[in-house]
């Protein structure tokens, strides 16, 4: 029995799929851990495939790969150095059945040369983004691990969220408990983390390592902010957001046997528009990256959707790789010419100018036999918009550059956006993102250099972006006010439809009038179908499109009359 003890907690980004990439960076961090003379290294949920593995983990050839690696891992341990706490899919090795009821969501401790001890993860969440029951088999009720004389209390991510794992270790004997995640992002999602950790540590007693994972998947962001808490609750460590860190902790048997840890690195948390901007900007960094893609490529139209979703661009990737592309047509105002251009030059970014007003006309003569007798009406705002999409693909096919869409969530919501036009693209940094928040983030910009930011400071959305009234600009003095509410209205209207599921009569009880909140629930089911061909974003929010809120394009339900 030993009475002290030194933990690194290994906040880490890995890639999905990546088994020996993720091996790798394992690897590199035991050896920095060791140096810093750590007992024991942990690392996130499901690190060693990357999380969530999704339907990878059904492929027999990916999940040997996975236990070749941490194989090799634990053999590396007989070298005396620091064990390791890593989370990874695991296939037992005898079983009857389908393949998918014998795979579990584990954490395996490496120690002494060997693999010593599996707990595999009891609660499998099976809501909003996450769909593990579909692919794990849940384990039993777990006890401790014996690590180097220590019972460490190995719950996983969901399995804190309720108390019976954690009262079940703490009965058992746990004495610390360690708690590897992979939880995603999402708006004040820190602070109800803390909450259940404070819930399990009152009720058990024991102090907690809760270590999160960093990084960006698909439309995932996870934050990291990695924490410990001792047994009276109190904050004795707290990593950074939306970076990699690596920070040992000192702990100490005292009376009673109550294990105390060491005040260790403590970062100050984010606050206001910073954690949201953070997340836009890691989800694109990493799905660019990992995707390996040169840079992207988006129209700067001189409105604040492009602006901010340049801005964005340039503070992941660096402004030498990202271009942008300014497509006038006869509509386009000499104001938003100007706008584009200032945006560019204090983005520092390359801008190229191509005028669509061929292709319209060009259209307008392929068409022409087709339409006869059928005066204008949305059809040519369309054409336009899809013309502009054209011109963006063919340079993006051109120099390897994705598309990055500019779309608003809600533009999206109620459909305010052109299907194979503005909403095509690789990936849209501001899906989830609603209009009057993207204002906010433009003004908070303005002010702010974001910290592992790699654009300029300073003042990069010229005011005249943020205070001008929003016009796609597909026909003379149109207004966005044309079609829809004021986005003040509409974005309150819909979050109470879409992050709170309320019924009309609840929304016009806010103000609004009936008729209006009647339209835009239309407005939203109608677009489903418009939704489900849009290109991937980051989540931000609850109830983000996809998997978060899941509708059936065909749908006649339309609520109380």
């Amino acid at each position: 029995m030993t009475d002290t003890l030194r933990i690194a907690l290994a906040q880490l980004n890995p890639t999905v799929g990546d088994v020996a990439g993720n091996i790798a960076l394992l690897r590199q961090r035991r050896a920095q851990a060791a140096a810093l003379g750590a007992d024991l290294l942990v690392g996130t949920e499901l690190v060693v495939s990357g999380y969530p593995p999704e339907d990878l983990v059904l492929k027999p050839a990916f999940l040997d790969e996975v236990r070749a690696g941490v194989e090799a891992l634990a053999a590396e341990t007989a070298d005396g150095g620091p064990g390791i706490l890593l989370g990874a899919p695991w296939l037992e090795a005898a079983g009857a059945g389908p393949l998918r009821h014998r795979v579990t969501n584990s954490a395996l401790v490496l120690d002494g040369g060997e693999i010593i001890a599996r707990r595999d993860k009891h609660d499998l969440p099976n809501y909003g983004v996450f769909d593990e029951v579909r692919v794990f088999k849940p384990g039993p009720l777990p006890g401790p691990v014996n690590f180097r004389g220590v019972r460490l209390g190995v719950p996983i991510c969901e399995d804190i969220w309720s108390g019976e794992v954690c009262e079940c270790l703490a009965e058992s004997g746990a004495e610390i408990l360690i708690v590897p995640n992979g939880s995603p992002f999402e708006a004040g999602k820190s602070d109800q983390r803390i909450q259940f950790a404070v819930a399990r540590v009152t009720e058990t007693g024991l102090p907690m390592i809760y270590v999160n994972q960093v990084g960006g998947q698909d439309e995932l962001v996870f934050d990291g902010g990695s924490f410990v808490l001792d047994a009276a609750c109190n904050l004795r460590a707290l990593l950074p957001v939306f970076r990699e860190a690596l920070c040992v902790t000192e702990w100490q048997r005292g009376e009673q046997g109550v294990w105390t840890c060491a005040d260790a690195q403590r970062e100050a948390p984010e606050t206001g528009m910073e954690p949201l901007y953070g997340a836009l900007m890691l989800g694109l960094r990493d799905y660019v990256n990992k995707n390996g893609f040169e840079g992207v490529i988006l129209g700067l139209s001189g409105g604040i959707d492009s602006a901010i979703s340049a801005a964005i661009a340039a503070d992941a990737l660096g402004p030498e790789r990202v271009r942008c592309v300014m497509m006038p047509s006869p509509y386009t105002s000499q104001d938003s010419l100007d706008d584009a251009a200032e945006c560019a030059r204090a983005l520092g970014l390359r801008l190229d100018t191509v005028g669509i007003e061929p292709a319209m006309h060009a259209f307008e003569d392929m068409l022409r036999a087709v339409f006869e007798g059928l005066g204008p009406d949305t059809t040519e705002e369309n054409i336009q918009a899809r013309a502009r999409m054209i011109t963006l693909m063919a340079i993006s096919n051109k120099l390897g550059h994705m598309v990055l869409s500019t779309g608003n969530k809600s533009e999206m919501s109620v459909g305010y956006a052109t299907l194979y036009g503005d909403m095509a693209g690789g990936y849209n940094v501001l899906k989830d993102v609603y209009k009057t928040a993207v204002y906010d983030l433009s003004r908070w910009r303005n002010g702010f250099l974001p910290r592992g930011a790699l654009g300029p400071g300073g003042t990069v959305i010229p005011e005249r972006i943020i205070t001008k009234a929003p016009t796609a600009e597909l026909k003379p003095n149109q207004s966005d006010q044309d079609s829809l509410p004021p986005y003040d209205k509409l974005d309150d209207i819909l979050e109470c439809l879409i992050e709170e599921e309320m019924g009309v009569d609840e929304i016009a009880a806010r103000g609004h009038e009936r008729a209006t909140v009647r339209r835009i629930w239309h407005m939203l089911e109608a677009a489903e179908y418009k939704r489900r061909q849009a290109a991937p974003g980051v989540k931000i929010t609850r109830r983000a499109f996809g998997r978060d809120r899941r509708y059936p394009i065909v749908n006649r339900f339309r609520g109380p009359q």
